[in-house]
């Protein structure tokens, strides 16, 4: 499957440009196919009207173009002085740190924010690190500036503040800025045009002064059925199993992924959780998964304080498809069978007394599951490590809704994912919908969304920004909501 098809952009020069799309447009692949991580199929690279090559980074960079990451890139245990001088190509047999700190100095005084020059990056706040990324870019002299997200880790008057200063040096006609975003805010005051793909085909190129947020929503998510043929029981949703209220996460560097959210998950419904990634979600599955403490708030379950211990787990009816299962919800180096008894392993009949194990009833109760969830797997004892992805899934699902839980948490549960996989495992959520138990959805994929919840909620920057019934979903609403507007 093509990640990009038959897409060209045009970037004018002093341009501060931005490119909008949902989770898995094709943005990313389309700014690493420039810097030379992937090479394309077909088509071409235009720099300055001369076609390149592109076969590699640093080919990349000795054309001018830089690119700031969504992760950071900086080396941590190195100073900001070591990781700008080390990042140039041209670097003599022995450096001269007297001079290379004079000439870091000298810069730095030409720049309106800076960052303290003998400082490991490690002992950086999130915001300062974000702006020595950007501040590295412009010292190596970069003449196209690709930022991923650029504003994720900053607070908004650090936003703010980054983007003003790379606005003038565009406007200066210094630099060139491309940057994938989705904060329409961030677009309407900063960018002059803005390039929309959508499932890896390019939907247009227009100036930001003939787009309104409306329009871009649209171009970025389209126009949807908000229904599929889903297998749904009608039925009312009965009393509230999950309850947050005022839930805070910080991430893992401290700030504050999710900040006061007030949710309540109620017997028989699915509530999906839409968004952008990187808007707390995963800080959200994490902290009900029992992976991240709360920083403020409390989580109820069946009108108890809930704190994601094992024996909650278990008393509530609780289970979790979390992202990535493989390397968050399995052990790669234990069998299928071992990692299907995780959550019953100290329990009869796998085992009599919580003290000693019975690995045949372990093996029998694995052999019923992997032949009722279909799991493709070369026998019960096989290291779990060798299964697809897909298969990972069902395996994981098998552990987590054969004991018919009251609760079900399920994070990107189709990502990657074969069609005939997607549906079953689609058709495994909503059948724990229709008996009963509830369901917690989150996922980047709209359309999965939609197709799934009875209640849709979208968060952005840590709080719910939209909440509604999914037979009365905006498609464009909910857009807008995931880009901040």
């Amino acid at each position: 499957m093509a990640a990009l098809d038959d897409v060209s952009v045009k970037i004018e020069a002093g341009a501060f440009h931005a490119l909008l799309g949902e989770n898995g447009a094709g943005k990313s692949t389309l700014v690493k196919c420039a810097m030379g991580y992937y090479a394309a199929d077909q088509g071409q690279i235009l720099l300055n009207e001369r076609e390149v090559t592109i076969a590699h980074p640093r080919q990349a960079h000795d054309l001018g173009l830089g690119m700031v990451y969504q992760h950071f890139t900086l080396v941590p245990n190195m100073t900001v002085l070591e990781n700008f001088v080390l990042s140039r190509g041209d670097l003599p047999a022995v450096i001269d740190w007297a001079a290379e700190r004079r000439a870091l100095k000298s810069f730095f005084e030409t720049t309106p924010f800076t960052v303290p020059i003998d400082t490991p990056v490690a002992d950086l706040a999130a915001g300062q690190k974000q702006k020595g990324e950007i501040l590295r870019q412009l010292y190596l002299k970069r003449n196209l500036l690709i930022l991923d997200e650029p504003t994720s880790v900053l607070t908004p008057d650090e936003a703010d503040e980054v983007l003003t200063t790379l606005k003038k040096l565009t406007t200066d006609g210094q630099i060139t800025i491309v940057t994938i975003t989705h904060k329409f805010r961030e677009v309407n005051t900063y960018c002059d045009a803005v390039t929309v793909l959508r499932r890896g085909k390019l939907i247009g190129t227009r100036p930001t002064s003939e787009l309104d947020n409306d329009t871009m929503a649209e171009m970025m998510v389209g126009r949807r059925e908000t229904r599929s043929v889903v297998e749904r029981e009608t039925r009312a949703p009965g009393k509230a199993v999950l309850k947050l209220e005022g839930l805070s996460v910080a991430d893992s560097v401290g700030q504050l992924a999710v900040e006061d959210l007030k949710l309540d998950i109620r017997a028989g419904e699915i509530v999906g959780i839409a968004g952008v990634s990187g808007n707390g979600q995963r800080e959200l599955v994490e902290a009900l998964a029992g992976q991240r403490d709360a920083e403020a708030g409390r989580m109820l379950v069946h009108g108890e304080v809930y704190t994601a211990t094992r024996p909650e787990m278990v008393r509530h009816k609780i289970a979790c498809l979390p992202e990535e299962p493989l390397r968050n919800a399995c052990v790669a180096e234990m069998s299928v069978a071992e990692n299907i008894a995780l959550r019953s392993f100290d329990q009869p009949p796998s085992s009599p007394d919580g003290i000693r194990l019975r690995r045949s009833p372990m093996r029998e109760t694995a052999r019923k599951l992997i032949e009722a969830y279909k799991v493709k797997t070369p026998g019960p004892d096989a290291a779990i490590r060798g299964l697809s992805g897909g298969n990972v899934q069902r395996a994981v699902l098998a552990r987590e809704l054969s004991s018919e839980g009251d609760l079900l948490i399920v994070a990107n549960p189709c990502f990657g994912l074969d069609f005939a996989a997607v549906a079953e495992i689609r058709a495994r959520i909503v059948q724990a919908r229709n008996r009963g138990a509830a369901v917690l959805l989150v996922s980047e994929d709209l359309d999965e969304i939609l197709q799934l919840s009875d209640r849709i909620v979208v968060m952005f920057d840590g709080k719910l920004a939209l909440e509604t019934d999914a037979a009365a979903a905006d498609v464009g609403a909910i857009g807008r909501a995931m880009a901040g507007h």
